[in-house]
């Protein structure tokens, strides 16, 4: 991994020189637009639409468009002189219990290294979060934008998850919510619990799922590759509205209950969750061969 950002985890009188890794990658199958009758590329310029010329990158800055269709154009000078304190520190603000921060806040994940002879007061701030069971806020500024942040512990390396402020998140204002509600019957609420317990986990195991589409996709690619023909998938149908909600649990529920049987048929399993320091690494396992990205 490739360090993107390099700074400090300030709290109290303690600073840690860290090193900043994006902690996940996106594993898209990257399509160009192309020409379908000859592959070419597609090409896009950059005209300015006032004088119609073509514009080289170190003419362009970023502008804020006014409601009159007026500009304002901010240069690189105009922003370097923002105040950000937190450009190349991450300041604890407080510690909370994981549990009081809604999912909805979080954006993106890195991972923090400490820098040379950082590491006691790393693992100093590591332990005391683990033993705390909290997850400390803090504020950070990445790619000159200030976030509220949280640190937390993964596998004994302190992990950061950028957060939205609050103003970010729109709040839901949908028309049956202003409707008297719907009755429903107890049994209904029971039939739903049960599918619910019937397809419950004691823990999350994101190894069982995978990509299908992408999958797919780089079979198509790799058909094509190698002159192989291709089969166009069946269409889905689509599923009819449901009328019966208590015959459609019921019946999520039995199926629910026969996977769950057959799957601990063929595999029995005795998973307890385990603390994220006890948890081991994850292996990973060579997949085929996948087309290089354009």
């Amino acid at each position: 991994m490739r360090a993107m950002w390099k700074g400090s985890v300030s709290f109290g009188l303690v600073s840690i020189p860290i090193q900043l890794y994006a902690a996940t990658e996106n594993k898209n199958v990257s399509l160009r637009q192309v020409h379908e009758a000859d592959g070419g590329r597609i090409q896009y310029k950059r005209f300015c639409t006032v004088d119609g010329e073509e514009v080289p990158y170190a003419e362009i800055a970023k502008g804020y468009e006014l409601p009159d269709g007026e500009m304002v154009v901010l240069t690189d000078a105009d922003l370097a002189d923002l105040p950000l304190a937190t450009q190349r520190t991450i300041d604890v603000l407080e510690f909370v219990p994981l549990e009081s921060i809604d999912p909805i806040q979080f954006d993106k994940t890195y991972y923090l290294e400490p820098q040379k002879n950082a590491v006691k007061p790393y693992v100093v701030l590591r332990d005391a979060l683990h033993k705390a069971g909290h997850v400390a806020i803090a504020k950070v500024a990445v790619r000159q934008r200030e976030s509220l942040a949280l640190l937390r512990v993964v596998s004994d390396v302190l992990v950061m998850t950028t957060m939205l402020w609050p103003d970010e998140v729109r709040t839901p204002d949908f028309p049956f919510l202003r409707e008297d509600p719907p009755q429903v019957r107890p049994q209904e609420v029971t039939m739903a619990g049960s599918l619910i317990d019937s397809l419950s986990e004691p823990v999350f195991e994101s190894e069982k799922y995978t990509d299908g589409y992408r999958e797919a996709l780089e079979a198509v690619i790799e058909a094509k590759v190698s002159g192989q023909e291709t089969k166009k998938p069946g269409a889905v149908g689509a599923k009819a509205d449901v009328v019966d909600l208590m015959a459609a649990l019921e019946a999520s529920v039995s199926e629910a209950r026969k996977s769950r049987s057959s799957t601990a048929a063929g595999k029995p399993s005795s998973r307890k969750a385990a603390p994220d320091s006890e948890k081991p690494a994850k292996k990973t396992t060579p997949r085929a061969r996948r087309p290089k990205s354009a």
